[in-house]
């Protein structure tokens, strides 16, 4: 069982930086995979990026590549999504999500942290 909890959400002017962190509960956070994921208001949840169990592998989405980096800390049970060159397009809630390395689905889901970026 792992709970979830963000952070770090805010309001922040279009070109600005937020960095958003996941501490996760539980002595297995080393063996999951890490994802966040976002939902605008009137739009389905989407994928923003991911990071293997041990860092060695991140994946982002088209638009906020060169712009987000996903990282953790295994030893803090954190994970963090740096968010930098902000655009309104990015307002969202913010979700950490966590599987077990090597599933498909994530099965763990925190509650989630708003992010708005006005123009």
């Amino acid at each position: 069982q792992v709970q979830l909890v963000e952070s770090g959400g805010g309001l922040v002017q279009a070109g600005g930086s937020l960095r958003l962190s996941c501490a996760a509960s539980g002595r297995t956070f080393s063996s999951y995979d890490m994802g966040w994921f976002r939902q605008a208001p009137g739009k389905d949840r989407e994928f923003v990026a991911a990071i293997t169990w041990n860092g060695g592998s991140t994946y982002y989405t088209d638009s906020v590549k060169g712009r987000f980096t996903i990282s953790r800390d295994n030893a803090k049970n954190t994970v963090y999504l740096q968010m930098n060159s902000l655009v309104p397009e990015d307002t969202a809630v913010y979700y950490c999500a966590a599987r077990r390395s090597g599933l498909i689905n994530y099965n763990y889901w925190g509650r989630g942290t708003q992010v708005t970026v006005s123009s």
